[in-house]
């Protein structure tokens, strides 16, 4: 049982290694789809993670066509500030994956084009554009576990 966090092109490693602790600390399986705005071997992505890499399910895409294709027949929910519906309108399963853009650009218009009915969006005020990237992933990937009790979770 794992939910799986999607990070299409993300730009900034600490907020990647960040989202990597939280997949540590939840079971939750990390996508990286490339090209990544930093080195695997960066320091800060491997300061932000701290010392639980070990414990993180990491796989590397070419693609997000790639991930669709090899995940074809799952739920595939994207996170946008352009979205109607908030991510707790959402009923999330097991095995979900949750779709997330690069810092800068978000998700690309036509994906969330393609998806309208599983866009989501988080609840901000006029003040700002976005919430940061590894706040809004851990916001909605812990929706989901209390959704599904928090499997495999003390």
């Amino acid at each position: 049982m794992a939910l799986h966090i999607v990070l299409v092109e993300p730009e900034i490693p600490a907020n990647t290694g960040n989202i990597a602790r939280t997949c540590a600390a939840t079971g939750a399986h990390l996508h990286l789809v490339k090209p990544l705005g930093f080195r695997t071997d960066d320091a800060t992505l491997k300061r932000a993670g701290l010392d639980y890499w070990y414990a993180v399910h990491i796989e590397y895409h070419e693609s997000f066509a790639e991930v669709q294709e090899m995940y074809a027949g799952r739920r595939f929910f994207y996170a946008t500030t352009k979205a109607d519906k908030r991510y707790t309108d959402f009923q999330f399963q097991d095995e979900d994956f949750l779709v997330f853009g690069k810092e800068t650009k978000g998700l690309p218009e036509e994906l969330l084009a393609a998806n309208p009915d599983t866009c989501m969006r988080m609840p901000m005020t006029d003040k700002v554009r976005s919430l940061n990237l590894s706040n809004s992933a851990a916001i909605i990937v812990y929706e989901a576990l209390r959704q599904l009790d928090y499997p495999g979770m003390e």
